[in-house]
């Protein structure tokens, strides 16, 4: 697939001429295999999971070109464990079930899917639904099967295993009767906070919610090109400033919706708009700061704009008070790299109306 690319008009056009059409390829394969899931209530979330979301294994699969000429395995590895999660969202979020230990079995089968020696296990253990005709065991294996032919995985799987713990941990606190997410977030935070005393606790559960850090470490150690001290340094550069950046803009976006239908949504804790706006200056700086210390710097920044530029150009954006505003802002801090992908996703959903995450 050639080298990594380093401006925004090479990225585009590989992800477009490479990586997405081999995303569809992957999630066609999956799609089928969802539409032949015996119990319906699970078949019915498997399904919406894949066509709700398509644009997080787009997203996500950017990534593959750090991979080289593995970037196929790459891109394998990120539609089936980004399609496990949002599965498994789907799962938590609309389903039947309102049960910690349903959610944390639930959840297991991402931990084993960046296990490659685990074994899989009943992860349905604790609901009713449970005939899925080996749909999400087929997912785990496929990602077990990648990372266990990766030479180098054993440099990277204590960071994975650490971000994965703390997605699921994530899940499982979030999606528990109302009443009992916020004091269990807080408790969660409060085991973390000496580690990281700058956040508050939404912004650490925000930070922990995303799998760029994994897709990052994953395509890197396909690509031949880790070490140790690699290894920790994709993890204290996406950690926790660059995923935080990611979840917060996901959530701004998401706020008349999630109030709406009363869902959780962690921009609803800053105090003022002003003090969310500063917030999310603080952390487009700090990810600006922590991506210059890896290697291919400038397409891990394009990816940093790209996720400002892209956010912002949703069309829920317009539904928000003060959203202008507030993307005038932002747009100026992260600059003119995010101001062409923002330009750029606009026209995109204006040729592809009805496309809307």
């Amino acid at each position: 697939m050639g080298s990594v690319p380093s401006n925004s008009i090479h990225l585009m056009y590989r992800v477009y001429r490479n990586i997405f059409p081999n995303v569809h390829k992957e999630l066609e394969y999956w799609t089928s295999r969802a539409k032949s899931i015996p119990d319906k209530e699970l078949r019915t979330q498997a399904l919406s999971s894949i066509q709700d979301k398509t644009f997080h294994c787009e997203g996500g699969s950017i990534y593959a070109l750090l991979a080289g000429e593995h970037s196929l395995k790459a891109i394998r590895f990120i539609v089936a464990y980004q399609t496990i999660s949002d599965y498994l969202d789907n799962l938590c979020d609309r389903s039947t079930s309102m049960d910690p230990e349903d959610f944390r079995m639930l959840h297991l089968s991402m931990e084993d899917a960046l296990s490659p020696n685990n074994k899989c296990r009943d992860y349905y253990y604790f609901r009713q639904e449970k005939d899925d005709g080996g749909y999400l065991h087929d997912l785990v294996e496929t990602c077990q099967q990648i990372l266990g032919e990766t030479e180098s995985y054993e440099l990277i799987s204590k960071h994975t295993k650490k971000l994965g713990r703390l997605y699921s941990d994530l899940q499982v606190h979030k999606h528990v009767i109302e009443e009992e997410r916020i004091p269990r977030l807080k408790q969660w935070f409060e085991d973390h906070q000496s580690e990281w005393p700058e956040l508050n606790w939404y912004e650490f559960s925000a930070c922990t919610g995303s799998t760029l850090g994994i897709f990052c470490l994953v395509s890197y150690a396909l690509g031949s090109k880790m070490n140790p001290q690699l290894a920790e340094q994709i993890e204290r550069s996406y950690f926790p400033f660059m995923q935080g950046l990611h979840i917060l803009l996901d959530y701004y976006i998401d706020q008349e919706e999630d109030e709406r239908e009363g869902d959780l949504n962690f921009c609803a804790y800053y105090d003022h708009e002003e003090q969310m706006k500063g917030r999310f200056k603080y952390f487009v700086e700090r990810t600006n700061e922590e991506v210059q210390k890896l290697p291919d710097p400038s397409f891990h920044q394009m990816i940093h704009k790209g996720l400002v530029g892209m956010y912002l150009a949703d069309q829920k954006v317009g539904r928000l008070s003060n959203g202008r505003s507030f993307v005038k802002d932002l747009l100026k801090i992260s600059g003119k790299k995010a101001s062409f992908f923002y330009y750029n996703t606009k026209m995109y959903h204006t040729l592809k109306p009805g496309r809307q995450g």
